[in-house]
């Protein structure tokens, strides 16, 4: 399967399904028309203009009145890499490396950028070959672009840094002898095309985004299969509550609700009281909020990957060369920030219904087993979900309030996007590591509700569960459990 890069709007959407499903790259016509004109315009500025042009006839940052000569203009792009990749830390997943990728390369294709043809081909190259340069997490400040781990992914253009190709790392030189490729010989602005831009931050951001949809309809229908275990009611669920508050988010997760609960023997049976806990009863207006700042931030990087980010811009429409700010990335910063609140919501809420299922009550046993006192069953279960929730609140202090000068005072306001990019990455697993062990209770303490079944959807839910996690009867080992469970929850939850 062939994805075309070109001037259509890209969403996350399809990026999602280009990486799942691993599509392959190809440069429409009208993207190498553009890159090749763009490039042809720059080096004929270069011939003819006399004025210094920043990042093409000059150095970098605090170093931009610094004038290069045209002999030199090759090894400064090829310096830059090298000098700028000082990235350290845990490697980003290759997963995210290739979005990085398609997005490096959907930049580069609208031919604002300057890079040659050539370039950007050996970028489509490595996407298609799952060549996955080795980035690191740490080092952008999310300003300049980012600077630090975008080296890293372009050094192997050149032979240098590394890479791993086929579950082997190996040097940047030794990737392109295998597939018998040459190193790219960078013409000037080249270096700082690929190393200028959102992309990091961006790549995060889309990750981010699609897991974090399929975590929050993973949510609600836990939620559901933890309210009828609890024996929960099924009226804050009523449309006519949300529709006297009809936030987006808020009418959706009601509605999926009732759709879930739809069919249940638990729902329908009468109670004696008319009330639950915030945990079960606020569900649509805490889980709803969590989708209306998905879409938000979703909005937000929509526009980000459909947009050209180093710098200067090159516009030959125009005739203009023009240096700016397109590579800050407070734009991101800020809603990936929101993110990480907002799902680590998810993880608090879900906490609190699984403390809920183990404490005793509405007929459940003590800790979710049948003799409770010589088993302690799934008493530990919450304090580990406790913890999880805990560590989110310290990752979910704001990144992008904080701001570092750097080159000497000329980068004197960064965004710090790329911080709460890796702490959203690691907000998203703690969510579904908090999710999962939700799922691990509230599948138990269904089982204590028989004969009564739950709906159609929840009980095809508890079903499948039961294939990679079986009911508890007296103590044994917890945690592979917990690991099934979160690897159950990397799958798509089941449509209502």
């Amino acid at each position: 399967m062939i994805h075309e890069i070109s001037a259509e709007h890209l969403t996350i959407e399809r990026i999602g399904e280009i990486i799942s499903k691993g599509y392959k790259l190809k440069l429409s016509d009208d993207a190498r028309s553009r890159i090749e004109y763009c490039r042809e315009y720059l080096d004929r500025k270069i011939v003819e203009n006399n004025a210094p042009i920043y990042g093409v006839t000059t150095g970098f940052g605090s170093l931009c009145n610094v004038s290069i000569g045209k002999d030199h203009l090759a090894q400064l792009q090829k310096n830059l890499m090298m000098s700028h990749a000082c990235g350290t830390g845990d490697r980003v997943p290759n997963e995210i490396v290739k979005i990085m990728l398609l997005l490096k390369i959907q930049s580069l294709s609208y031919g604002y950028s300057g890079c040659k043809l050539d370039t950007v081909e050996r970028l489509v190259d490595f996407f298609n070959n799952d060549v996955y340069p080795v980035v690191y997490m740490q080092g952008s400040l999310g300003a300049s672009g980012d600077l630090v781990p975008l080296a890293h992914l372009s050094l192997p253009l050149v032979g240098l840094g590394e890479v791993e190709w086929r579950g082997k790392v190996m040097s940047g030189s030794e990737a392109l002898r295998k597939n018998g490729w040459k190193p790219i010989q960078l013409a000037s602005k080249e270096g700082l095309a690929l190393l200028n831009g959102t992309q990091n931050m961006s790549a995060f951001a889309v990750w981010a985004i699609l897991n974090g949809t399929r975590l929050s309809d993973w949510a609600d229908t836990i939620a559901a299969m933890s309210l009828d275990a609890y024996c929960g009611l099924a009226e804050p669920f009523t449309d006519a509550v949300h529709q006297v508050r009809p936030h987006r988010g808020q009418l959706e997760t009601a509605r999926r609700m009732r759709g879930l609960l739809a069919g249940s023997e638990i729902v329908a049976k009468p109670k004696e009281y008319v009330q639950d806990p915030y945990s079960f009863r606020c569900i649509p207006q805490v889980h709803g909020a969590v989708k209306d700042t998905l879409a938000y931030t979703r909005s937000v990087i929509d526009t980000e990957i459909n947009s050209a980010t180093d710098n200067p811009t090159v516009c030959p429409g125009d005739d203009l060369i023009i240096s700016a700010g397109n590579f800050h990335g407070e734009p991101i910063a800020l809603p990936l920030d929101f993110l990480s609140i907002a799902m680590s919501e998810l993880a608090d809420i879900s906490e609190r219904r699984t403390y809920k299922l183990v404490s005793g009550t509405r007929g459940l046993p003590s800790f979710l087993v049948a003799n409770p006192g010589v088993n302690s069953g799934f008493m530990i279960t919450q304090y580990t979900a406790a913890s999880i929730v805990s560590l989110n609140k310290s990752l979910c202090t704001p990144a992008s309030v904080d701001s570092i000068p750097s080159s000497q005072g000329q980068e004197d306001h960064v965004s710090m996007g790329a911080n709460a990019a890796i702490k959203l990455y690691k907000v998203m697993l703690n969510v579904r590591r908090v999710l999962a062990i939700e799922l691990f209770n509230a599948a138990q303490a269904l089982d204590f509700r028989r004969p009564l079944r739950s709906s159609p959807a929840i009980e095809a839910v508890h079903a499948a569960y039961r294939c990679s996690v079986p009911f508890i009867v007296n103590d044994e080992v917890m945690y592979p459990h917990i690991a099934s469970s979160v690897k159950f929850l990397e799958s798509d939850a089941p449509a209502c």
